[in-house]
């Protein structure tokens, strides 16, 4: 233990928690960075849901529970991890308000953890209400294996939050993060599904987006719907994605 380990005091959980709620009244201030992860899945899956309404099946299984479920959660933690998330770090970055913590008992990295944290809890509440619409007003099923779907997309939700600390620890302003964060998001999923099946794509490019993490987790979490066995290249995508993110993440990022 170094001497500076020693002099800093441990924060209380006191500490920690008002550091979380103060990053969820930040969240719940920030209009669009609250509405869209959860207005515009609840979008796509309504409309989805209009239009395809008794669609087709595949091995008994109804299309819009392959594929638009999957689609929608991937959606929002995409759009949290990806988008919002960074735009917050940076611009406490940019406002000095980590190296202000950095000379105070609670480190910079609590703020990151409970960024994290209420990030977490923002997926909770989009995933609810969506497959809460799905199933009220659509007639949606539960997964087949919903250990496995938890599992996947839990998996999917570390690899958009490891997208989004790279983001983060690149882009100088909050503006920038927004900008690299939308860019990564479409790309994602244009790549990935978000426009239409990857099977209506071109072959490279449909292998292309089902290797990175967005076309993987819709791939993964459809498959636990359907009640399919995993396909590793689909896991390993997305840790690949957990991996190889946190690490640069880690090693660019700067408190100030």
């Amino acid at each position: 233990m170094t001497a500076e380990t020693a002099a800093r005091p441990r924060p209380p959980l006191s500490a920690w928690t008002a550091l979380i709620g103060a990053e969820t009244r930040s969240v719940v201030r920030d209009t669009a960075g609250l509405l869209i992860p959860l207005g515009m899945p609840l979008l796509i899956l309504v409309m989805n849901g209009v239009t395809d309404r008794g669609g087709g099946e595949i091995h008994g299984v109804p299309i819009f529970e392959i594929y638009v479920m999957p689609l929608v959660l991937t959606i929002v933690v995409a759009t949290i991890g990806v988008i919002n998330m960074p735009s917050f770090l940076a611009s406490y970055r940019r406002y000095k308000i980590l190296r202000r913590l950095a000379v105070t008992p609670a480190h910079p990295a609590m703020i990151l953890v409970a960024q994290v944290i209420v990030s977490v809890m923002q997926t909770l509440v989009g995933v609810a209400v969506g497959v809460a619409v799905a199933m009220l007003a659509f007639g949606v099923g539960l997964p087949e294996r919903p250990w496995a779907a938890l599992g996947v997309f839990a998996l999917a939700a570390f690899a958009m939050y490891a997208v989004g600390m790279l983001v983060a620890a690149v882009a100088p302003t909050a503006n920038a993060a927004v900008a690299i964060g939308l860019t990564l998001f479409f790309a994602l999923g244009a790549t990935g599904g978000m426009f239409g099946p990857t099977e209506a794509m071109p072959g490279p490019l449909a292998a292309v987006g089902e290797a990175l993490p967005f076309g993987a987790a819709v791939q993964a979490i459809g498959g636990a719907w359907a009640g399919h066995d995993q396909e590793p290249a689909h896991l390993i995508a997305m840790a690949a994605a957990v991996v190889v993110s946190g690490a640069v993440a880690v090693k660019w990022f700067r408190w100030d």
